[in-house]
C-alpha cells in the first residue's frame, strides 16, 4: 500500500531533482525507483543519462527524503552507488503519476561518470523458468530479466538502453514487449529481454562452419561425452570445453592449445558436484553462488583426471554463469573443463568468424549464437585467504 504522505496537512509539498552516480545502469535501478515512487506517492519521472540516473519528483518533504534514504540504505541489487546529490527543482513534471522516461544523451561528452553492471549469472526465477515445460522460455538459452543476464558484454555506449546494445537488432515480440512495459513484471525495462520468437538463436557447426542437424545442446553434449573439444560461445567470450574426466580429451586439449602445465578451470552443474571434488567453506559457497559467478580456487579432494591441475592442491571451480551453460551441464554429474577460447598468447575470441578461424586447429565443433559480444569479459578468479576474499583476476 502506498504511503500517502501528500494527504497529511503537516507535510509541505516539495520538488527535487536527485542525481545518482556509480554503477547504476543495467541493474534494474529505474524500475526500483519507480516502485519506490509508488510506495511514497511521488509524482515525477526517472531516466538514465551519460552520468548515471536522474530522478525528478514531487511530494511531501518526508516522502522525498524517504526515497533518498531508501536508496542510500537499500539500493537495488548489484548497483554500486558512488554519490547521491539532490537540489530543489522546478523542472516540468508529468501531471499525474511517476514514469520511466527515455534516456537523455548529451552531445560531445568527454568524460562519463557512470558505469554499466557486469554480466549477471542466471537468477533463481529465470532458472526455474528455463526448466519449466509450461514456460514460453522453456530451455531457451538466452532467458534473462532485470536481475540477471548480459550487461557489460553487450553494451555499445551509454546510456544503457536496448538501442545501445547488441540486442538492438532483435525487435521485441508482443509478449516480450508487454513484459518490458509492465511495472509488475520482473522484466520491466529489462534491456536484453528475449524469447524464442524474437530473440537470439543457437546452433552447432563443424570446423568448416557447416551447421549440424539436431538440437545444438544435445549434439554438444554427445560430442563432449565422445571426447571431442567444443568451442562454446558464452556471454563474454568463447570457452573451450571438454569432459574433465576424459583423460585423452584433456591431453588433446593441452596439446592443441599448447598449454602443457597450467591448471584448467572447471565448471560443474551444481554445488554437490563441486563438493565431490573439493572442500567448500560457507564463504566459498557464497562466492560460487554469487551473481558474478567467478572461478573460485578451492582445496581439492580429488581431480576429475590427472591432467587438470598437475602438481596443484587446488582446483578452479565455477557454476554455470548463463542459461546456455546450465543447459549444457544439465546432463553431466561430473565437471567440464571450461578454459578460455583463444590460441596460445592471443586474447579470448568473441565473434563467430574469428573463433572459426583461430580455433579451427583446437576445437572439433562449435556451439554458436547470434547475440554479438561487444566487450570481451574474461571469467573472474577469486580465492579465500583467512576470512578475506582475494581477487586474482577481475
Amino acid at each position: 500500500m502506498a504511503i500517502d504522505m501528500l494527504q497529511r496537512p503537516d507535510q509541505s509539498t516539495v520538488q527535487k531533482t536527485i542525481r545518482v552516480t556509480g554503477v547504476v545502469q543495467g541493474v534494474g535501478f529505474r524500475p526500483a525507483v519507480w516502485r519506490l515512487a509508488q510506495e511514497f506517492s511521488l509524482a515525477g519521472h526517472v531516466y538514465n543519462d551519460d552520468d548515471g540516473v536522474v530522478i525528478c519528483c514531487r511530494g511531501s518533504e518526508h516522502a522525498v527524503d524517504g526515497l533518498i534514504a531508501r536508496l542510500q540504505s537499500a539500493p537495488p541489487g548489484q548497483s554500486h552507488i558512488s554519490k547521491i546529490e539532490s537540489w530543489p527543482s522546478e523542472e516540468p513534471l508529468h501531471s499525474e503519476g511517476f514514469v520511466i522516461e527515455e534516456s537523455h544523451h548529451k552531445q560531445n561528452i568527454t568524460q562519463l561518470k557512470t558505469g554499466v553492471s557486469a554480466d549477471l549469472a542466471t537468477c533463481p526465477d529465470c532458472l526455474r523458468e528455463l526448466f519449466d515445460p509450461t514456460s514460453p522460455r522453456y530451455r531457451y538459452p538466452f532467458i534473462n530479466c532485470t536481475h540477471c543476464g548480459p550487461r557489460l558484454s553487450i553494451v555499445r555506449s551509454i546510456p544503457y538502453d536496448r538501442a545501445n546494445t547488441s540486442m538492438a537488432v532483435f525487435e521485441l515480440c508482443p509478449l516480450c514487449q508487454s513484459e518490458y512495459d509492465d511495472p509488475a513484471d520482473r522484466r520491466f525495462h529489462a534491456q536484453p529481454n528475449a524469447c524464442p520468437v524474437c530473440g537470439p538463436s543457437l546452433w552447432m557447426t563443424d570446423q568448416s562452419g557447416q551447421r549440424l542437424e539436431g538440437d545444438p545442446i544435445a549434439v554438444a553434449q554427445a560430442a563432449l561425452r565422445a571426447g571431442k573439444i567444443v568451442a562454446v560461445k558464452g556471454v563474454g567470450g568463447f570457452h573451450l570445453a571438454v569432459d574433465a574426466t576424459h583423460e585423452r580429451a584433456v591431453d588433446r586439449l593441452r596439446q592443441r592449445k599448447r598449454r602443457p602445465h597450467k591448471p584448467l578451470a572447471l565448471m560443474a552443474r551444481d554445488l554437490p558436484v563441486i563438493e565431490r571434488y573439493c572442500f567448500v567453506s560457507e564463504q566459498e559457497r557464497a562466492l560460487l553462488q554469487s551473481a558474478a559467478a567467478p572461478v573460485v580456487l578451492l582445496n581439492g579432494r580429488q581431480a576429475p583426471s590427472a591432467g587438470i591441475a598437475p602438481g596443484q592442491q587446488r582446483l578452479g571451480m565455477m557454476l554455470p554463469p548463463s542459461p546456455l551453460h546450465h543447459l549444457l551441464l544439465e546432463a553431466f554429474d561430473t565437471p567440464l573443463v571450461m578454459t578460455s577460447g583463444n590460441p596460445s598468447g592471443q586474447p579470448q575470441c568473441i565473434c563467430n568468424d574469428s573463433a572459426l578461424d583461430k580455433l579451427a586447429g583446437v576445437a572439433d565443433l562449435f556451439l554458436l549464437h547470434n547475440r554479438d559480444i561487444l566487450n570481451r569479459v574474461d571469467d573472474s578468479v577469486v580465492q579465500v585467504s583467512g576470512l578475506l576474499t582475494q581477487v586474482i583476476r577481475r
